[in-house]
């Protein structure tokens, strides 16, 4: 969720930290415009719902994203182990092991 507010936020030129609201920060009542909202559900067998909603006036444009089942993300963490190893010490992300970080 994080990342892809960073992203919103990228696009917009704005820096996320200044934007960001987050619900269960205690945060109630409505959002000042421009801010970047998220909101968090977790129950039952809700395994990872995530969505993107780009909210206008009178239009909504919403991505989504759903996982049925942990081993999705378990699978992740053991390619990303993979990739890893042997690697130099650092900083990396799941951009990098999946060949999505720009070349400088």
């Amino acid at each position: 969720a994080l990342m892809l507010g960073e992203a919103a936020a990228q696009g917009r030129g704005v820096a996320l930290a200044d934007l960001a609201q987050r619900v269960r920060d205690g945060i109630t009542g409505p959002r000042r415009v421009g801010d970047i909202g998220f909101a968090v559900l977790r129950g039952g067998g809700i395994v990872g719902e995530h969505s993107v909603v780009f909210a206008a006036e009178d239009e909504i444009l919403t991505f989504h994203h759903s996982a049925r089942d942990r081993s999705l993300f378990a699978r992740g963490a053991v390619e990303a182990a993979r990739w890893v190893a042997g690697r130099s010490p650092g900083e990396y992300d799941m951009q990098d092991v999946l060949g999505l970080t720009p070349k400088d």
